[in-house]
Protein backbone atom coordinates (compact mmCIF):
# COMPACT_ATOMS: atom_id res chain seq x y z
CA UNK A 1 0.00 0.00 0.00
CA UNK A 2 1.11 3.56 -0.63
CA UNK A 3 1.23 6.16 2.15
CA UNK A 4 -1.67 8.49 2.80
CA UNK A 5 -1.64 11.63 0.70
CA UNK A 6 -1.68 9.88 -2.66
CA UNK A 7 2.03 9.69 -3.38
CA UNK A 8 3.67 6.46 -4.53
CA UNK A 9 6.66 5.63 -2.36
CA UNK A 10 8.66 4.32 -5.30
CA UNK A 11 8.41 5.58 -8.89
CA UNK A 12 10.29 3.82 -11.68
CA UNK A 13 10.70 5.26 -15.17
CA UNK A 14 11.67 3.85 -18.57
CA UNK A 15 13.20 7.00 -20.09
CA UNK A 16 12.33 6.32 -23.72
CA UNK A 17 12.44 8.60 -26.74
CA UNK A 18 15.77 10.45 -26.58
CA UNK A 19 16.87 9.30 -30.03
CA UNK A 20 13.51 10.04 -31.65
CA UNK A 21 13.46 13.49 -30.03
CA UNK A 22 16.83 14.26 -31.64
CA UNK A 23 15.91 12.76 -35.02
CA UNK A 24 12.78 14.93 -35.22
CA UNK A 25 15.06 17.97 -34.84
CA UNK A 26 17.69 16.70 -37.31
CA UNK A 27 20.19 16.36 -34.49
CA UNK A 28 22.53 13.47 -33.67
CA UNK A 29 20.98 10.91 -31.34
CA UNK A 30 23.47 11.76 -28.60
CA UNK A 31 21.98 15.28 -28.47
CA UNK A 32 18.72 13.65 -27.42
CA UNK A 33 20.47 11.77 -24.62
CA UNK A 34 22.02 15.03 -23.42
CA UNK A 35 18.61 16.67 -23.39
CA UNK A 36 17.29 13.64 -21.57
CA UNK A 37 19.72 14.44 -18.75
CA UNK A 38 17.91 17.75 -18.25
CA UNK A 39 14.61 15.89 -17.99
CA UNK A 40 16.13 13.62 -15.38
CA UNK A 41 17.28 16.66 -13.39
CA UNK A 42 13.73 18.03 -13.50
CA UNK A 43 12.30 14.68 -12.42
CA UNK A 44 14.71 14.37 -9.49
CA UNK A 45 13.80 17.88 -8.31
CA UNK A 46 10.10 17.10 -8.67
CA UNK A 47 10.41 13.88 -6.67
CA UNK A 48 12.29 15.73 -3.92
CA UNK A 49 9.62 18.43 -3.82
CA UNK A 50 6.84 15.82 -3.68
CA UNK A 51 8.70 13.78 -1.04
CA UNK A 52 8.84 10.60 -3.11
CA UNK A 53 11.19 8.20 -1.34
CA UNK A 54 12.65 6.22 -4.26
CA UNK A 55 13.14 7.04 -7.95
CA UNK A 56 14.45 4.31 -10.27
CA UNK A 57 15.37 5.10 -13.87
CA UNK A 58 16.29 2.82 -16.77
CA UNK A 59 19.40 4.47 -18.22
CA UNK A 60 21.05 1.71 -20.27
CA UNK A 61 19.69 -1.78 -20.83
CA UNK A 62 21.72 -4.92 -21.42
CA UNK A 63 20.21 -4.91 -24.93
CA UNK A 64 21.48 -1.38 -25.66
CA UNK A 65 24.92 -2.81 -26.46
CA UNK A 66 23.38 -3.72 -29.83
CA UNK A 67 23.08 -0.05 -30.77
CA UNK A 68 25.64 1.62 -33.08
CA UNK A 69 29.09 1.63 -31.52
CA UNK A 70 29.43 5.42 -31.63
CA UNK A 71 26.15 5.85 -29.73
CA UNK A 72 27.20 3.31 -27.07
CA UNK A 73 30.61 4.94 -26.58
CA UNK A 74 28.93 8.35 -26.46
CA UNK A 75 26.52 7.14 -23.77
CA UNK A 76 29.41 5.81 -21.70
CA UNK A 77 31.23 9.12 -21.95
CA UNK A 78 28.05 11.00 -21.14
CA UNK A 79 27.64 8.92 -17.98
CA UNK A 80 31.17 9.67 -16.77
CA UNK A 81 30.76 13.39 -17.53
CA UNK A 82 27.34 13.52 -15.88
CA UNK A 83 28.64 11.87 -12.71
CA UNK A 84 31.40 14.44 -12.35
CA UNK A 85 28.95 17.28 -12.96
CA UNK A 86 25.85 16.10 -11.09
CA UNK A 87 27.13 14.39 -7.95
CA UNK A 88 27.94 17.62 -6.05
CA UNK A 89 24.36 18.85 -6.53
CA UNK A 90 22.88 15.44 -5.68
CA UNK A 91 25.01 15.40 -2.54
CA UNK A 92 23.74 18.87 -1.59
CA UNK A 93 20.11 17.86 -2.25
CA UNK A 94 20.28 14.75 -0.10
CA UNK A 95 20.05 12.22 -2.95
CA UNK A 96 21.63 8.80 -2.49
CA UNK A 97 22.81 7.12 -5.69
CA UNK A 98 22.69 3.41 -6.40
CA UNK A 99 23.79 1.95 -9.73
CA UNK A 100 21.98 -1.28 -10.47
CA UNK A 101 23.16 -3.67 -13.16
CA UNK A 102 25.93 -5.92 -14.41
CA UNK A 103 29.30 -4.20 -14.19
CA UNK A 104 31.01 -6.86 -16.27
CA UNK A 105 31.94 -5.35 -19.60
CA UNK A 106 32.03 -1.78 -18.28
CA UNK A 107 35.37 0.01 -18.46
CA UNK A 108 37.48 0.59 -15.35
CA UNK A 109 36.86 4.33 -15.80
CA UNK A 110 33.09 3.87 -15.74
CA UNK A 111 33.16 1.43 -12.80
CA UNK A 112 35.38 3.80 -10.79
CA UNK A 113 32.96 6.65 -11.48
CA UNK A 114 30.00 4.56 -10.30
CA UNK A 115 31.78 3.50 -7.12
CA UNK A 116 32.86 7.05 -6.28
CA UNK A 117 29.38 8.47 -6.84
CA UNK A 118 27.79 5.83 -4.62
CA UNK A 119 30.36 6.39 -1.88
CA UNK A 120 30.04 10.18 -2.01
CA UNK A 121 26.25 10.08 -1.55
CA UNK A 122 26.02 7.09 0.81
CA UNK A 123 24.93 9.13 3.83
CA UNK A 124 22.04 10.87 2.04
CA UNK A 125 18.45 9.91 2.76
CA UNK A 126 15.97 12.38 1.19
CA UNK A 127 15.69 10.41 -2.06
CA UNK A 128 17.18 7.12 -3.20
CA UNK A 129 18.00 7.35 -6.91
CA UNK A 130 18.53 3.96 -8.54
CA UNK A 131 20.14 4.22 -11.96
CA UNK A 132 19.71 0.94 -13.85
CA UNK A 133 22.77 0.78 -16.08
CA UNK A 134 23.67 -2.32 -18.11
CA UNK A 135 20.59 -3.78 -16.48
CA UNK A 136 17.96 -6.29 -17.57
CA UNK A 137 15.12 -7.84 -15.59
CA UNK A 138 16.00 -11.34 -16.78
CA UNK A 139 19.65 -10.78 -15.82
CA UNK A 140 18.51 -9.74 -12.35
CA UNK A 141 16.44 -12.89 -11.82
CA UNK A 142 19.20 -15.12 -13.22
CA UNK A 143 21.95 -13.56 -11.08
CA UNK A 144 19.80 -13.88 -7.96
CA UNK A 145 19.13 -17.56 -8.65
CA UNK A 146 22.80 -18.19 -9.41
CA UNK A 147 23.86 -16.51 -6.17
CA UNK A 148 21.48 -18.66 -4.12
CA UNK A 149 22.59 -21.82 -5.92
CA UNK A 150 26.26 -20.99 -5.29
CA UNK A 151 25.49 -20.56 -1.59
CA UNK A 152 23.53 -23.82 -1.48
CA UNK A 153 20.35 -22.03 -0.47
CA UNK A 154 16.90 -23.17 -1.52
CA UNK A 155 15.46 -21.02 -4.31
CA UNK A 156 12.24 -19.73 -2.80
CA UNK A 157 10.25 -16.64 -3.70
CA UNK A 158 11.44 -14.79 -0.59
CA UNK A 159 15.07 -15.83 -1.06
CA UNK A 160 15.02 -14.72 -4.69
CA UNK A 161 13.48 -11.40 -3.73
CA UNK A 162 16.21 -10.77 -1.17
CA UNK A 163 18.94 -11.68 -3.68
CA UNK A 164 17.70 -9.25 -6.33
CA UNK A 165 19.77 -6.22 -7.25
CA UNK A 166 16.91 -3.98 -6.04
CA UNK A 167 16.48 -5.63 -2.64
CA UNK A 168 17.53 -2.42 -0.87
CA UNK A 169 14.24 -0.67 -1.76
CA UNK A 170 10.56 -1.64 -1.82
CA UNK A 171 9.06 -2.69 -5.13
CA UNK A 172 7.85 0.18 -7.32
CA UNK A 173 4.31 1.39 -6.84
CA UNK A 174 4.23 3.19 -10.18
CA UNK A 175 6.15 2.44 -13.38
CA UNK A 176 6.11 5.14 -16.05
CA UNK A 177 7.20 4.60 -19.64
CA UNK A 178 7.61 7.57 -21.94
CA UNK A 179 7.84 7.65 -25.73
CA UNK A 180 4.46 6.12 -26.55
CA UNK A 181 5.60 2.48 -26.37
CA UNK A 182 3.42 0.02 -24.42
CA UNK A 183 5.87 -2.49 -22.98
CA UNK A 184 8.32 -2.94 -20.10
CA UNK A 185 11.32 -3.86 -22.27
CA UNK A 186 12.92 -6.15 -19.68
CA UNK A 187 12.70 -3.55 -16.89
CA UNK A 188 12.10 -4.65 -13.28
CA UNK A 189 10.25 -7.80 -14.38
CA UNK A 190 10.23 -9.34 -10.90
CA UNK A 191 9.59 -6.09 -9.04
CA UNK A 192 6.76 -4.98 -11.36
CA UNK A 193 4.39 -7.72 -10.16
CA UNK A 194 1.95 -5.31 -8.50
CA UNK A 195 3.12 -1.97 -9.87
CA UNK A 196 0.69 0.38 -11.58
CA UNK A 197 1.72 1.08 -15.18
CA UNK A 198 1.44 4.50 -16.83
CA UNK A 199 2.34 5.04 -20.49
CA UNK A 200 3.07 8.56 -21.70
CA UNK A 201 3.19 9.65 -25.32
CA UNK A 202 5.76 12.31 -24.44
CA UNK A 203 9.32 11.63 -25.52
CA UNK A 204 11.60 11.60 -22.49
CA UNK A 205 13.28 14.99 -23.19
CA UNK A 206 9.77 16.55 -23.12
CA UNK A 207 8.74 14.84 -19.87
CA UNK A 208 8.10 17.47 -17.18
CA UNK A 209 6.56 18.02 -13.76
CA UNK A 210 3.05 18.29 -15.21
CA UNK A 211 3.33 14.87 -16.85
CA UNK A 212 4.71 13.39 -13.64
CA UNK A 213 1.75 14.80 -11.75
CA UNK A 214 -0.60 13.38 -14.39
CA UNK A 215 0.89 9.93 -13.81
CA UNK A 216 0.55 10.31 -10.03
CA UNK A 217 -3.04 11.50 -10.43
CA UNK A 218 -3.86 8.44 -12.54
CA UNK A 219 -2.17 6.25 -9.93
CA UNK A 220 -4.49 7.71 -7.29
CA UNK A 221 -7.57 6.71 -9.28
CA UNK A 222 -6.67 3.04 -9.31
CA UNK A 223 -7.75 0.42 -6.78
CA UNK A 224 -4.85 -1.61 -5.44
CA UNK A 225 -6.28 -4.92 -4.24
CA UNK A 226 -3.27 -7.28 -4.22
CA UNK A 227 -5.46 -10.29 -5.01
CA UNK A 228 -8.30 -9.28 -2.70
CA UNK A 229 -11.79 -8.15 -3.67
CA UNK A 230 -12.86 -4.52 -3.58
CA UNK A 231 -14.97 -5.26 -0.49
CA UNK A 232 -11.88 -6.50 1.34
CA UNK A 233 -10.01 -3.26 0.79
CA UNK A 234 -11.09 -1.43 3.95
CA UNK A 235 -11.55 2.34 3.66
CA UNK A 236 -8.50 2.96 1.45
CA UNK A 237 -7.10 6.46 1.43
CA UNK A 238 -5.91 8.36 -1.64
CA UNK A 239 -3.30 6.34 -3.47
CA UNK A 240 -4.15 3.23 -1.46
CA UNK A 241 -6.30 1.74 -4.13
CA UNK A 242 -5.26 -0.57 -7.47
CA UNK A 243 -5.87 -3.78 -9.24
Amino acid sequence: MTPSGGLPQHIAIVMDGNGRWATKRFLPRLAGHRQGMESLRRCIRACLERQVGVLTVFAFSSENWNRPADEVSGLMELLVTALAKEVPQLLKDGVRLHFVGDRAGLSDKVCTGLDQAELATAANSKLILNVCFNYGGRWDIAQAAARLAAQGQPITEMALHQAMAMAHVPDPDLIIRTGGELRLSNFLLWQAAYAELFFSDKLWPDFDEAELDRAISEFNRRERRYGQTSDQVVSPGPGQKAA
